[in-house]
């Protein structure tokens, strides 16, 4: 299972890079959940993340345009990502949030074929009117994208598990596994959460709060050592 871990600066690359993250996840808390940073901020991470670690960008929490939402793909595929983060907010139900992954994917496997795609649902859509979280691996299969991933859209100390079990984490991921996808899981995924993640089949493992020190996801700041206690912890289910 890989950490993917979510800077908001150079610094807290930084520290995401010497904690051993497996991707770098470039977003910005202060426009949402899966918010959007700025492309210069994405081309120094990438310059400074060793070119053997990923880097991924969030799109935003987008809304229900196409056309504007693969602009941003092509803007964070040119700052240097190699995962495109897409957080479907806007659209509804199946049929926006495929339109929505289907041209963004077509704008990024154009542009490059190795670059990696992400849909992304919230396991709490039913609070901001967006697409159902099982309609996730669907959009992702028929989209042509390369990973079904839930997160939450509201943090406000909630996490994944107060919307869904574990039982239905493993739903999600059996059958996002069984269309050939891979899975991320996030949403305010705590330290002993990691385990039951592992053990359904989780392939990335999304966290912010959890590695930062001297606050929450907003107040506090990205720290090398918590980051290489989640790396350890992760590791070691693999022994």
């Amino acid at each position: 299972m890989l950490l993917l871990i979510s800077p908001i600066n150079h610094d807290e690359a930084l520290e995401s890079i010497e904690g051993g993250a497996d991707i770098v996840d470039v977003k910005n808390p202060k426009e949402g959940s899966l918010g959007a940073n700025f492309p210069w901020v994405i081309k120094d991470i990438r310059e400074i993340t060793p070119d053997d670690m990923l880097v991924s960008a969030t799109l935003g929490d987008v809304p229900y345009k196409p056309g504007t939402v693969s602009l941003a793909a092509i803007g964070a595929l040119v700052s240097g990502a190699d995962y495109i983060k897409v957080g479907l907010y806007g659209p509804s139900n199946y049929e926006e949030g495929l339109e929505v992954m289907k041209n963004v994917v077509k704008t990024v496997k154009d542009n490059n074929p190795n670059a990696t795609v992400v849909a992304s649902g919230y396991a709490d859509a039913h609070r901001v009117g967006a697409v159902s979280p099982w309609d996730i691996p669907k959009v992702a299969k028929d989209s042509g994208a390369d990973i079904a991933m839930l997160d939450t859209a509201v943090k406000d100390g909630h996490t994944l598990f107060d919307y869904l079990s574990i039982d239905d984490c493993k739903k999600f991921t059996e059958e996002a596994h069984s269309y050939g996808l891979k899975v991320a899981l996030a949403g305010s995924v705590k330290k002993d959460q990691l385990k039951p993640l592992y053990d359904i089949g989780c392939d990335v493992v999304g966290v912010r709060g959890a590695a930062c020190v001297g606050g929450d996801r907003n107040t506090g700041h990205i720290d090398h050592n918590a980051v290489a206690e989640l790396k350890e912890l992760v590791q070691s289910f693999e022994n």
